[in-house]
């Protein structure tokens, strides 16, 4: 439950982002729309990502376990085309935010009051999950995943910390200058 919340949180604020944005170019704007699309797509794939490895995983494995020694192949056996299903569902579930942070990224681009390098950041990361949606969906939880994970990670902190600060710094600089 905490990991979905913590997805939820972090799509949230992409969405947050979408409506702070205010595109007024036209393309970036329908770029903007899709990555939102995208965003929600996300949450609804990692809900699916988590019934399948919280509970059906964990009930089969559950059930291999404690089967009798005659039924622990078949057991197996389903644990692991459920761990299967778990590959695949993180697969597109990566590839629909790497999708929405590259949409997000294209449309940050186009936005005058965020620094370019962010929108260039996001797009990295983009790929670093298009790669981890790859990797997790040809090789399963592998070293490339693992790899492909962390620097996602970072990249994510990256860009996350800069475009933080950048509307910290616009608030104030507005309180400023309106004299609060």
């Amino acid at each position: 439950m905490a990991k979905f919340a913590g997805m939820a949180i972090l799509l949230a604020g992409l969405l947050a982002l979408f409506f702070a944005l205010d595109v007024q170019n036209e393309s970036a704007a329908w770029a903007g729309r899709f990555g939102a699309a995208s965003t929600v797509a996300t949450l609804a794939l990692y809900a699916v990502l988590q019934a399948v490895d919280g509970v059906a995983l964990k009930q089969s494995v559950n059930a291999w376990a404690s089967a009798p020694e005659s039924e622990k192949a078949v057991r197996f056996a389903s644990a692991e085309a459920i761990r299967w299903l778990e590959w695949g569902v993180r697969s597109y579930q990566d590839f629909a935010l790497g999708l929405a942070l590259l949409l997000f990224g294209a449309a940050v681009v186009r936005t005058a009051w965020v620094p370019r390098r962010i929108a260039y950041l996001m797009g990295l990361s983009g790929l670093t999950y298009v790669g981890q949606g790859w990797a997790v969906g040809s090789e399963g939880f592998s070293r490339t995943e693992t790899i492909a994970i962390v620097l996602a990670f970072v990249l994510d902190l990256a860009w996350m910390i800069w475009l933080l600060v950048v509307a910290w710094r616009m608030r104030d600089s507005d309180a400023w200058s309106a004299g609060l």
